[in-house]
């Protein structure tokens, strides 16, 4: 099946770049016109990109109809067909964001339902390239595709890449009793993207029937749910998830001080709905007991302004319709997904980027006796157990001992939980990115050392657009093999290749094969995140 959709596919972009016309002899032969490489012919209509010597990009087209007006908080709908080439040599507007401490993007524009695309050239219709779409992170409340440059990728991996932009926050998961979708709209929106590729991607010479769907932080989150989607199914072929957090729990105080325990962040319906009415009511917005269609109707025509301030309280999907049926979490541990082949892992240092950004730079050091006031607000009674186990003296600050605990009880102990889960129907292959001198995300305080931090791994594989590379030799060698290995995976469901280190398959009996990604000699290989970070202990406390 696959073939023959190969065949089609390359049938039609050959149809697509040429057209025939007729001289005023009869005599003459048809002559074919190869259309221009900077022109594009999409299903909704053309598109001109840039093309430069190696590669060629469109950014900002439509996907989908922008949600505004009677469109907030509904399905993503059909773009509106145009004619004439379309300028597509600048990005589309960021969804409606406020900028933060570690995004500088703020938006007010809901029309923002657009997408970049990176080509290698030269195009050649025979031969169509992987595709690989991008979830930005962010947190479910800023982020942009076209943040993020992905000519070296695209370059180097021989691949077609995809960036996207999808509602964030309140515009992307609002709920509120009778909106049909509620809790799912930027779910939706990645789903019609991906849609969009499978109709489009042969034209920009990609493989509609060869597609990884990729993303990092609160992008694999959103990859998780996808993964468990029955309405996302065949819209991929591979999954990699970068420091995801589909299974993660999260003690108290583990982001910021004050901040209370809190289960994995998928919410039921009904309880995103009741906070979309409380909301409602306490601004005024809607009368108490209002009917939910004139209560909805209203609530489409308030202010972005107005609803921004709001957005952390919908930055989490919620279960419970036919886009997600049960929880992703739930779903993952019963098996209950697509069964693709996934590459999955998390970064040495995870928690250091969340105790320097809210703690240390937030007023709030964690000092030796706050970090044992800090343990026994999230462990309670098993609180001397975990200082036992990290105890300050074996770090350099208190600061980084409760980094090493968040790293390991959060992000490490989902991490191999959705490792092994997956790894029991697909196959898995397992990654930590390690480099601890990766460039930081943000001025650290002095002494406090960000290591291979959570988000460090993404300017291995993407650029960040306008900004100067920051890679040392060394580092750039590993990018080259990260690049190498992504893309690898996206054209076979395995990342190995002769050239490279091996990368065995993740097994979820004894001692499963973890690659430890860092640079230099030896620097890439197997590691045990299991003895690393303590995860024997952390699953019997």
């Amino acid at each position: 099946m696959t073939t023959n959709r190969r065949a089609t596919s390359a049938s039609a972009l050959i149809g697509a770049l040429a057209t025939t016309h007729c001289a005023g002899s009869a005599d003459d032969m048809p002559t074919q016109v190869e259309t221009p490489p900077e022109l594009v012919q999409t299903d909704a209509g053309p598109v001109r990109g840039a093309v430069h010597d190696d590669h060629r990009l469109f950014q900002g087209i439509p996907y989908a109809a922008p949600p505004v007006g009677a469109l907030r908080w509904r399905a993503p709908q059909p773009v509106s067909p145009w004619t004439e080439p379309r300028d597509a040599t600048r990005p589309g507007s960021p969804c409606p964001q406020a900028p933060t401490v570690y995004s500088p993007i703020g938006s007010d524009d809901e029309d923002c339902l657009a997408l970049n695309v990176t080509t290698p050239r030269p195009v050649d219709p025979e031969r169509l390239r992987p595709v690989m779409v991008w979830l930005h992170g962010g947190g479910e409340a800023t982020g942009a595709g076209s943040v993020f440059d992905a000519r070296r990728l695209a370059i180097g991996g021989d691949v077609v890449v995809v960036t996207i932009n999808f509602r964030l926050g309140v515009f992307g998961f609002f709920g509120y009793p009778g909106l049909e979708g509620a809790g799912t709209f930027g779910l939706q929106d990645q789903q019609a993207a991906l849609r969009w590729v499978q109709r489009n991607a042969a034209a920009f010479g990609g493989d509609p029937g060869n597609v990884t769907l990729f993303g990092e932080s609160w992008g694999a989150f959103a990859a998780s749910a996808q993964l468990t989607s029955p309405e996302a199914a065949g819209l991929f072929h591979r999954v990699a998830l970068q420091s995801g957090f589909a299974l993660a729990d999260y003690p108290a105080g583990t982001f910021y001080p004050g901040l209370p325990a809190l289960p994995p962040f998928w919410s039921p319906l009904a309880e995103l709905e009741a906070t979309g009415v409380a909301l409602a009511v306490e601004q005024g917005w809607v009368e108490p007991e209002s009917e939910p269609a004139v209560a909805i109707e209203r609530l489409r025509s308030v202010p972005v302004s107005e609803l921004l301030p709001h957005t952390a309280r919908f930055v989490t999907p919620a279960f419970g319709s036919a886009v997600l049926p049960e929880s992703p979490a739930e779903a993952m541990r019963a098996g209950r997904f697509h069964r693709v082949p996934v590459l999955s892992g998390a970064t040495r240092d995870e928690g250091r980027l969340f105790v320097a950004l809210f703690y240390e730079l937030a007023g709030e050091p964690v000092t030796p006796q706050r970090y044992h006031e800090l343990l026994v607000e999230a462990f309670g009674e098993a609180a001397d157990q975990v200082e036992a186990r990290y105890p300050v003296e074996a770090y350099d600050s208190a600061a980084l001992a409760w980094a090493a605990v968040i790293t390991d009880r959060v992000w490490w102990r989902a991490t191999q939980e959705q490792n092994r889960a997956l790894a029991a129907h697909a196959p898995v292959f397992a990654f930590e990115f390690a480099d601890r001198d990766a460039p930081a995300a943000v001025a650290a305080p002095e002494g406090f050392a960000l290591g291979a931090h959570h988000a460090s791994d993404v300017e291995y594989l993407l650029d960040f657009v306008g900004e100067a590379p920051r890679l040392a030799p060394e580092q750039q060698r590993l990018s080259e093999q990260m690049i190498a290995y992504w893309s690898q995976f996206a054209r076979t469901g395995e990342p190995s290749r002769p050239d490279l280190p091996s990368w065995p398959q993740f097994r979820a009996g004894d001692a499963p094969y973890v690659q430890s990604l860092a640079p230099g000699d030896g620097g890439i290989g197997g590691v045990d995140v299991e003895a690393t970070h303590q995860l024997d202990f952390w699953s019997q406390l």
